[in-house]
């Protein structure tokens, strides 16, 4: 039987990217993306049959619509990838960024809650599923001018780790994905240095591997997991003067 494989944020970067590699594989796809233009074109280029879905992750009952449509034409998934995520400069000072704060968090945060929401029931039945988080190594601590990013990635680290400890025993694997710089149209716009840089095709074959581990927690690349860790430790004075000086994502981007 082909793997099932259902994919939120689907239409570009970490997503497409994902749905290329796990379609070479022969796996059936539910994509999930707000751009149902991007998502034909890239459903145009997959071999297999798939299922396509324009929905934002912020709409709940649109995401339980296509979790069911999916489900019944396929059969439950082996594997959910909450992949959707935004990202923009924001400022805490800044009245105008609350809706920023607001929509990065609805969708980074909440939108992987009501993405997971309608498999697990399902999953937990079954005694066997990966549900898979992208998280960020942005979410390890607190980085200037992306507070709402970075907040929103340490929820989702935080969350994946209660989801896992829940379903701990039932045969149903929680992997929390954590990503150092991968080339995406998130990252195009940084005007700042990003080291260990992966082209989103090797991210996605990277991510499949820890994946089909079933691995609880990994950051890739895994240079970018030693930093984690060296970040962890910096003492907060030392971590602060480094950091005050680090380049910031652009506010005012499109959500």
């Amino acid at each position: 039987m082909s793997q099932r494989v259902f994919i939120t944020g689907a239409s570009s970067g970490i997503g497409a990217a994902l749905a290329r590699y796990y379609a070479a594989r022969g796996a059936v796809l539910g994509l999930v993306a707000r751009r149902r233009a991007a998502l034909q074109e890239l459903l145009a280029t997959l071999p297999g049959e798939h299922a396509v879905y324009t929905v934002d992750v912020a709409d709940e009952a649109g995401l339980r619509q296509a979790a069911a449509d999916f489900s019944a034409r396929f059969g439950v998934p082996d594997v959910v990838v909450a992949n959707a995520g935004v990202s923009v400069g924001t400022l805490t000072e800044e009245e105008g960024d609350l809706r920023a704060f607001e929509r990065v968090m609805r969708t980074n945060v909440l939108g992987m809650v009501a993405t997971f929401q309608p498999f697990v029931a399902p999953m937990r039945a079954r005694g066997s599923g990966r549900l898979v988080g992208i998280a960020s190594v942005a979410g390890i601590r607190g980085l200037p001018g992306a507070g709402a990013y970075s907040a929103s990635k340490a929820a989702v680290i935080a969350y994946l780790e209660s989801l896992r400890v829940e379903l701990h025993g039932s045969g149903v694997k929680v992997v929390t994905i954590a990503p150092g710089y991968i080339e995406t149209p998130m990252t195009a716009v940084n005007r700042y240095p990003m080291p260990f840089m992966l082209p989103a095709d090797e991210a996605a074959r990277r991510f499949v591997r820890a994946i089909d581990a079933g691995a609880g927690y990994v950051v890739i690349p895994w240079q970018m997991g030693v930093v984690a860790k060296l970040l962890r430790l910096l003492p907060n004075p030392i971590f602060d003067r480094v950091f005050a000086r680090a380049g910031r994502k652009p506010r005012g981007l499109p959500l």
